[in-house]
């Protein structure tokens, strides 16, 4: 109990003095995870929409696919991301393993399935006449998916912070792409599994003190959207 208030104490203390190497890895962590979760908003909520409202053959199945993306190891993407960047891999010539970018695309993949998956949900779970009501007032296609968006937009509040949490707390994929380069591609995540893995378990306590705070500041900032925007 004495080891979980002195590594408390040290994370309040890094943070207040400012400390140049913690604010570094803390802001790339924020960075490199909001782009990722941004990324896959652009892609995976069109996609879970489509898979929602489409009808066509082998559509269970590939809904069937995002659902088990959900559970995807991120190690696994790792490996494939890791595989894919390497010199000799498919993508070699863009030079991007062991970058910031790396990682980017490696939480994109991790997020992509969940994101895709609760807006799939979401959609689904507006009532089945609504399509039929909105069509009838003369609305286009364009209009009519952009009200039923608009009708989910409190879950698809959950899949955004269900994808951040995701990324944000994700470690394996990290490590394989980025290679946890101090300066460079050190994350809270990684930081906090190399200090445990050297036995300075306040400074990793310290560190995970600190990933959660961030985490818990960006939900906070998006659940107060959501609540703001529910129903009374």
């Amino acid at each position: 109990m004495a080891l979980i208030l002195d590594g408390l104490i040290e994370g309040l203390k890094l943070l207040l003095t400012l400390d140049p190497e913690v604010w570094s890895i803390t802001l790339l962590s924020l960075k490199v995870s909001a782009i990722a979760t941004l990324s896959t908003l652009i892609t995976g909520i069109p996609l879970g929409v489509f898979l929602a409202l489409s009808s066509f053959p082998g559509r269970r199945f590939f809904i069937s696919i995002v659902n088990t993306g959900m559970g995807l190891p991120p190690v696994v993407v790792g490996l494939v991301v890791t595989i894919f960047l390497w010199r000799n891999g498919p993508l070699g010539f863009m030079e991007m393993l062991y970058t910031p970018l790396a990682m980017i695309l490696a939480q994109a993949v991790i997020a992509a399935p969940i994101v895709t998956g609760i807006t799939i949900a979401a959609i689904q779970q507006l009532p089945s006449n609504l399509k039929l009501q909105v069509r009838a007032l003369g609305a286009t296609k364009a209009q009519t998916v952009w009200i039923l968006v608009r009708e989910a937009r409190l879950p698809l509040l959950a899949a955004v912070m269900a994808g951040f949490g995701g990324v944000i707390s994700e470690v394996g994929a990290s490590i394989m792409v980025g290679g946890n380069i101090k300066g460079q591609t050190r994350v809270l995540t990684t930081a906090t599994v190399m200090e445990s893995g050297k036995g300075n378990f306040e400074v990793a306590i310290a560190l995970s003190f600190i990933l959660l705070l961030l985490t818990f500041a960006v939900n906070y900032f998006l659940t107060m959207i959501q609540q703001r925007e529910r129903p009374r």
